[in-house]
């Protein structure tokens, strides 16, 4: 079964460019060309992903991505954008974006990163011997990666698909340093231009939902100078 991307760009060039280069890679593709039929489209919850232009009318992309996340719809969302701004880039991670792609970009560059985030989504689930075989508890966070959920203190954590493969990696890896090149090779797969923000941003996240106090961190450690740790908390 062909999987569904929704692509939300109020250019219809562009869009209508997207859409074509999608459905030639085996995608099903619906568009939408403001931000509240994307958001319409989005919360059908049928789309495997979507790829959403920051600048849109009646909503933009931030609220779009805002507004999906606060409804529990975890679908990956890749970001477009056309400003080379920094600020915009980390805002959108933290209202839970999973990637971003600055404009100009060449169409086969945004099939190669949708199916990179499909291709890790679906390795979580499936392909690992490791993973597959069973749970890992850490404290009282429990991860379940062939069922693609978490735990803490048996409350399910409702984690975007990267926070999901970032607390897989980071708990597969316990005790060990972990740097922020290595957590970009291993979670985004690419060249990330050295941009390790969007490292620091995710594990911000992911200690949000685990850590009892993120001022003073017991799960995820941060190692200065290297990167990071996820250990078993230790008892008072």
């Amino acid at each position: 079964m062909k999987d569904k991307i929704i692509v939300v760009d109020d250019e219809l060039s562009i869009a209508t460019l997207l859409k074509f280069n999608l459905e030639q890679a085996g995608f099903i593709v619906e568009t939408a060309h403001d931000g509240m039929s994307g958001l319409k489209l989005a919360e059908k919850q049928d789309a495997a992903l979507i790829v959403l232009d920051l600048m849109l009318p009646e909503l933009d992309g931030l609220e779009v991505c805002k507004r999906l996340r606060q409804q529990k719809i975890n679908t990956p969302i890749l970001m477009l954008t056309a400003k080379d701004d920094e600020f915009d880039k980390v805002l959108g991670l933290e209202l839970g974006a999973d990637d971003y792609l600055t404009k100009p970009f060449s169409p086969r560059e945004v099939v190669a990163r949708v199916k990179a985030i499909l291709r890790r989504m679906s390795h979580q689930t499936t392909s690992s011997e490791e993973v597959t075989d069973g749970t890992i508890i850490i404290g009282d966070v429990k991860i379940v990666p062939d069922n693609y959920e978490a735990f803490k203190a048996e409350e399910r954590l409702e984690l975007t698909p990267k926070e999901f493969e970032l607390l897989v990696y980071l708990a597969k890896n316990k005790g060990r340093v972990l740097t922020r090149d290595q957590l970009l090779s291993a979670i985004w797969n690419y060249d990330f231009v050295g941009d390790t923000r969007i490292v620091d941003v995710h594990i911000s996240h992911v200690r949000e939902k685990i850590e009892p106090n993120t001022k003073k961190p017991i799960y995820i450690k941060t190692i200065r100078g290297l990167g990071y740790k996820m250990e078993e908390p230790k008892a008072e």
